[in-house]
């Protein structure tokens, strides 16, 4: 009786490539400035292992399921690795080759990764990465190999947009503001928030398969928030019905190709009180001025003195949440982003053109101060030679954002 023989790992062209929401010359770009970054710091082999990463490099976006990936980058070669599980589908969404490592012995996915660099000595990987137990295995799989953190350099990499990118995330923040309008039109009391985030989404994955038909419809989200909730910028949405007087966030999410841009708003059901709607407007002040500070030339951290500076000023820098804005790009906000470009006061990174960044200032007021709540505004800026395109729609504000109850 023969016995079937189950390979470790193989190839599998099932089909043909998908279109990529990148030209050739866009992913041949991005791997020449890795081949360059590669050479430079003398390395054999890029071993990419995020979602961000394997999805910029190579176009395809990873399901984990607690099982690993990988985009391995030599001089010549630019190989994915997947699992067994997701079948043809990454060697068809991907500017690559692809192998696909089994389940059938523990530590397949290595072996895969040996047999793509079986004579490296010294790899580049993402140390933010990669965890403790995850480089034992590797160094216990591959032998006698040293791991360069790459990672930082690679986000620098990534900061500066391309021509084709900054058209995507363009298309992103319209989608936003379509989620926006629609929750805005779904607004009254007595609804949901469950219901209006859902409204929100749907406009937008509708947006998103007219207008980019070839893209993977995946993980466009809204968050909206009413009253208590509103106090976390990332609280999830509930079931809880809106009442008149209620404070009010909008939050969308629409991804396109890996690509995230988001729309955030403060509004409310009915006429504020006096106290919130003095709380709400130095907020907007702070979003305007932060929007007149986004250019090229300025620090990242110079633009955080001067909105903390106006804060303080009317006695509000303590409820201050966050940094002001960050980089946008591929899978921004939600799976990670590019750290060195962040609206804070620890952040001395110098803004150019080709960046993208969005200017979100949010002040929170917990329950027993007048004005409680969470106010937010949220704005994407590209930074240009000589100032910043604000590529945001959605009007701001108390003039625009009062519902009537």
């Amino acid at each position: 009786m023969s016995q079937t023989q189950r390979p470790d790992f193989f190839e599998l062209q099932n089909g043909s490539k998908a279109k990529l929401p990148f030209s050739d010359t866009e992913y041949e770009n991005r791997l020449s400035g890795l081949r360059q970054l590669m050479a430079s710091s003398g390395i054999d082999a890029m071993l990419l292992t995020s979602m961000h990463n394997i999805a910029y490099y190579s176009g395809f976006l990873y399901c984990s399921f607690g099982r690993p990936y990988a985009c391995v980058v030599t001089a010549e070669r630019c190989v994915t690795v997947s699992a067994n599980i997701d079948g043809g589908q990454p060697w068809r969404r991907c500017y690559a080759e692809n192998l696909i490592y089994t389940d059938w012995k523990r530590n397949n996915y290595w072996r895969a990764v040996k047999s793509i660099i079986p004579n490296s000595k010294r790899i580049g990987i993402e140390g933010d990465h990669m965890t403790l137990a995850t480089r034992q295995v590797m160094s216990d799989l591959l032998g006698d190999i040293e791991a360069i953190d790459l990672n930082q350099q690679i986000m620098g990499l990534r900061m500066i947009k391309s021509a084709e990118e900054i058209e995507l995330i363009k298309g992103g923040a319209r989608t936003a503001d379509i989620g926006g309008e629609a929750i805005r039109d779904a607004i009254r009391v007595g609804t949901r928030e469950i219901d209006v985030a859902m409204a929100g989404r749907d406009a937008m994955e509708l947006e998103i398969s007219r207008a980019y038909p070839d893209s993977e419809l995946r993980d466009s989200w809204v968050w909206f928030q009413a009253g208590l909730n509103t106090d976390g910028a990332h609280n999830p949405v509930t079931t809880a019905k809106l009442v008149a007087g209620d404070i009010l966030s909008l939050n969308t999410f629409p991804m396109i190709s890996g690509y995230y841009t988001a729309l955030e708003r403060t509004l409310f059901l009915g006429e504020p009180d006096a106290a919130s709607l003095k709380v709400w407007q130095a907020n907007v002040e702070a979003h305007e001025l932060g929007l007149s500070l986004i250019k090229p030339g300025a620090t990242c951290s110079g633009i955080c003195a001067e909105i903390n500076r106006l804060f303080a000023e009317k006695d509000l820098l303590q409820y201050r949440s966050f940094g002001y804005g960050h980089s946008f790009g591929v899978l921004s906000h939600y799976y990670g982003r590019e750290a060195g470009l962040e609206l804070r006061e620890d952040i001395d990174t110098v803004l150019e053109p080709g960046m993208v960044v969005s200017m979100e200032p949010m002040l929170t007021l917990p329950l027993g101060i007048s004005g409680a709540g969470g106010y937010r505004e949220h704005d994407i800026l590209v930074v240009g030679e000589d100032g910043a395109e604000n590529i945001t729609g959605f009007p701001y504000g108390p003039e625009h954002n009062i519902i009537a109850a």
